[in-house]
């Protein structure tokens, strides 16, 4: 999976075209034109096991002399990269071993060999000293699990290179490691850590492989509205140069954070109208869309909420630009599964709200954790007393 500085790595373009055709959502003659750049992009890189995958799944057609092809010029290579690794061990140095095993390891990410590639890629690591180049072999398998969203290998390569950290390592591949990292909580629902992360690479991002800059200030963005308080977002993000420079280039994201910001209601949920598709068809964040979408709606109606001690229904109504019926169910909705602290009066046609009081719920915590313990006493006086 190796590209050029600054472009996205084209077996990540092509996951992201493999996720699209997929959807129902995506318009058939859409689909038509992405099957063809998917085919095109799987013979051009002769990835035989990626495509008996997808003939599998009625993706693409299969064609046994295209595959019969793709397979002889994997096998003439391999040969060709074998022979290259003999001569290295005979012939040439320690360092020319090691790139003779890595060029094997590449070409087997490039035709989508997993098995194989992560056999090759510990083989390699093994010729490997420096920690630098292992740091590099971790970033090649992060790659690999993100292609095929093994959450389980993404994680336990981000523990082996924090682990490589502490025997050294710059600081580009630190910074690049917390934008994977970043990624990885997003794609398993983790927001706040998610937010944290990107905030943090915001000046100092360099992971080009895995998405452009405007794509990761979209995911900054987006995970910090739900992960921030007001004045933090304010700070890290409204105001933040980086973001500022960027975000008008993304439809609907400015209206999205400004007006939220401004407690502009009704131009917020215009703009989250139009940003649902590009949520809904990103392949990391699509498994959490309809979560997505209910966290943006809690924080913002609490942070209406939060100006009045009672509102009618119908002005919060109006504030969004919906209808009373709208609000009256979204909000009860919210209210029974403990999202927002307020109760409808639906006489009155009244929200009332009853934001509990912080050292009160400290104090029922401890009451609730002191009664555990004391069971936990009880129970243990009793096997003691036996």
């Amino acid at each position: 999976m190796e590209g050029q500085e600054g472009s996205q790595q084209p077996q990540l373009i092509l996951a992201h075209k493999r996720f699209l055709l997929t959807q129902s959502d995506v318009p058939d003659i859409e689909k038509v034109r992405l099957r063809q750049e998917v085919l095109d992009s799987v013979v051009a890189d002769d990835m035989a096991p990626l495509y008996e995958t997808l003939a599998a799944s009625s993706v693409l057609d299969l064609d046994q002399s295209v595959l019969d092809s793709m397979r002889a010029k994997i096998d003439d290579q391999i040969k060709k990269l074998d022979e290259k690794i003999a001569d290295a061990e005979e012939n040439l140095g320690e360092s020319e071993v090691r790139e003779a095993h890595l060029a094997k390891s590449l070409f087997y990410i490039r035709i989508g060999d997993k098995e194989k590639a992560l056999e090759q890629l510990k083989l390699t690591e093994s010729k490997t000293v420096a920690v630098g180049q292992k740091m590099d072999l971790v970033f090649y398998t992060l790659q690999l699990g993100f292609f095929y969203m093994d959450f389980d290998l993404i994680s336990k390569s981000i523990e082996k290179a924090k682990n490589l950290f502490e025997e050294g390592g710059d600081w580009e591949r630190k910074n690049r490691l917390k934008v994977y990292e970043g990624l990885y909580f997003m794609s398993t629902r983790d927001f706040k850590n998610a937010a944290d992360l990107f905030l943090d690479s915001i000046s100092t991002f360099t992971t080009y492989e895995l998405f452009p800059y405007d794509t990761f200030i979209f995911y900054t963005v987006l995970t910090s509205i739900i992960s921030l308080d007001r004045v933090s977002l304010k700070q890290k993000v409204v105001d933040a140069p980086e973001i500022l420079t960027v975000i008008g280039k993304i439809p609907h994201l400015t209206e999205f954070l400004n007006s939220l910001y401004d407690c502009q209601y009704k131009s917020f949920f215009v703009a989250f109208a139009g940003l649902t598709e590009q949520i809904k068809l990103d392949r990391y964040l699509h498994p959490h869309f309809r979560y997505y979408m209910r966290e943006v709606r809690t924080v913002v109606y609490s942070q209406f909420l939060e100006s009045y001690k009672s509102v009618t229904i119908e002005a919060m109504a109006k504030a969004f630009g919906v209808t009373v019926e709208f609000i009256d169910l979204e909000l009860s909705r919210f209210i029974a599964a403990g999202k927002l602290h307020c109760k409808i009066d639906k006489v009155a046609g009244v929200l009332e709200t009853n934001r509990p009081d912080a050292k009160n719920a400290l104090y029922q915590a401890t009451i609730k954790q002191g009664d555990f313990l004391l069971n936990r006493i009880q129970k243990l006086s009793r096997v003691i007393d036996i």
